[in-house]
């Protein structure tokens, strides 16, 4: 069984590519129900702001990505986001999910973010039934790597989310926000995360603003210097604030020109963090308004593409490692199976041969003992050999042959 990975993300799609094929929860759990009736063996779907990415295991991985490529276009109902789809199979793949994992497929590298919205895709995947043996493995092992490159080399005491640079940028621009107003909509992970950027600056008065009231009400509660805005008055909180941040998990678009207003007086910034995005794209169109979404954040500093470089670098041989000893394991499960129904049937001929022999003469104990271990010896020096000329086939193409050359002579299931 092969792995492979199919999808669109940053960094071959824009924006307006990407919140076409965003899966909502409702929608992974009709996707995944869909690849695996076509038969594909395990389904993993990964969608961020940044990707929307189908990890796939599968004996016919070939048949498997050509499958998962039509679903994108005919799920979504648009064939434009057809050349925008890519696809890596085999260690590209085993690769890909090791950058992904890491932050170092993310537009703002290392970025702890998005190893917690990998745990959830595997715990939904789990939930679902779409992810088994082969993934659960894989991901857990990705997990557990870059767990240990972001203790080893310090990433995590560098944060640099896409809503740490939004914050950060708006800052520059401002420089003083001491006697600014600032508007949070949607107190989701992205929410919380902008929250927790911008209270590291002195900033005049934050609103908070959440479909659910109650959680906005809690934060508020836990935080000075925040008051709440009920969702249905955002309208009016946008025209006396100086900042707006959106970040909801809404499908459609919250914050439209009118809502703004044709003629507004003093600058706004607005930080659009969501994908579907929050803000219509002609508000940036308006007179005294900035506009910044995840794509407008994708450029970053000299100094962030030679940590790229040299965290990759750093990080090579760990990955390397741990995908090989993935590969074996993987290449270990076709020849354990094999090895252990043909042990099982080698125990049945143990035990029936025996039970003839006790029928037919008489012995004690201690002779039973002795005879029973003469004829295991045996048939262990039987298989001992083809064993381990077995396990010692690296072509993963002719492992296979021989184990589907045994399941058929010796009947096995």
């Amino acid at each position: 069984m092969d792995v492979a990975v199919i999808g669109i993300n940053h960094n071959i799609a824009p924006i307006g590519i990407r919140e076409k094929v965003s899966f909502s929860e409702s929608k992974k759990v009709e996707a995944t129900a869909i690849l695996l009736e076509s038969g594909i063996k395990e389904v993993l779907i990964l969608s961020t702001c940044n990707r929307s990415e189908i990890y796939v295991a599968s004996l016919d991985i070939s048949n498997a990505i050509n499958v998962v490529k039509d679903f994108y276009i005919n799920f979504f109902g648009d064939r434009s986001v057809q050349g925008y789809i890519f696809d890596k199979k085999g260690n590209n793949a085993l690769i890909h999910i090791y950058e992904v994992c890491c932050g170092f497929d993310s537009i703002v590298i290392g970025e702890d973010q998005i190893l917690g919205q990998v745990k959830d895709a595997l715990s939904t995947a789990i939930e679902l039934k779409g992810s088994s043996k082969i993934l659960n493995k894989l991901f857990r092992e990705a997990i557990t790597v870059s767990k240990k490159i972001k203790t080893e080399t310090k990433l995590s005491e560098n944060p640099l989310s896409i809503s740490y640079i939004g914050v950060k940028r708006i800052k520059e621009e401002i420089c003083d926000l001491s006697d600014k107003k600032v508007l949070l909509v949607g107190l989701g992970k992205m929410g919380v995360l902008a929250l927790t950027h911008l209270r590291e600056y002195e900033i005049g008065k934050i609103y908070v603003s959440n479909r659910n009231l109650l959680k906005s009400i809690e934060i508020s509660e836990e935080i000075d210097n925040i008051e709440v805005v009920k969702y249905e008055n955002l309208k009016n909180a946008i025209n006396i604030v100086d900042i707006v941040i959106c970040a909801t998990s809404s499908p459609h678009i919250i914050i439209k020109q009118e809502d703004i207003g044709f003629n507004r007086k003093k600058p706004v910034y607005i930080l659009d963090l969501a994908l579907p995005r929050d803000v219509e794209e002609d508000v940036k169109n308006l007179e005294n308004v900035l506009l910044y979404d995840v794509d407008s954040l994708k450029s970053e500093s000299e100094e962030n593409q030679r940590l790229r470089k040299t965290l990759m670098e750093k990080s090579r041989y760990t990955i390397n490692e741990s995908i090989v000893e993935f590969n074996k394991w993987k290449k270990s499960i076709g020849v354990d199976s094999v090895l252990e129904s043909i042990n099982n049937k080698c125990q049945n001929i143990k035990n029936d041969s025996l039970s003839y022999i006790y029928r037919k003469v008489s012995l004690n104990h201690r002779d039973k003992k002795i005879i029973e271990k003469m004829v295991e010896s045996s048939m262990r020096k039987l298989l001992r050999e083809a064993i381990l000329n077995l396990k010692e086939i690296e072509e993963e193409e002719k492992l296979e042959g021989y184990v589907k050359v045994l399941q058929e002579l010796f009947e096995l299931k």
